[in-house]
């Protein structure tokens, strides 16, 4: 059963930093490509960051280029976002995503 269990998520004020966690079990996690998705409340659940294989090229949504960093470890079965100077739109239920299996997702709360 494959299950992805995504951490790290909290409360943060504008302009600070976190870094999700999402650790996966039940695939060959370096065969799949990796995306982090959010979701905030009354939008649809838009991509964020993906990590491909096999060469583990990165892509971002233009409104987090520059602020966010996806990277993977493929011995840990875990794929990774840095998200630096946060802002209070990047509010969202943060989900890790394989193909069609998605992790229950952790809150981000950016405000003072």
């Amino acid at each position: 059963q494959v299950q992805l269990v995504e951490s790290g998520g909290g409360l943060v004020q504008p302009g600070g930093s976190l870094r999700l966690s999402c650790a996966a079990s039940g695939l060959t996690f370096s065969t799949y490509t990796m995306r982090w998705y959010r979701q905030a409340p009354g939008k649809e659940r838009e991509l964020v960051a993906a990590i491909n294989i096999p060469i583990g090229s990165t892509s971002y949504a233009d409104s987090v280029k520059g602020r966010f960093t996806i990277s993977r470890d493929n011995v840990k079965n875990t794929v990774y976002l840095q998200m630096n100077s946060l802002k209070s739109e990047d509010t969202a239920v943060y989900y890790c995503n394989a193909l069609r299996h998605w992790g229950q997702g952790t809150q981000v709360t950016v405000s003072s």
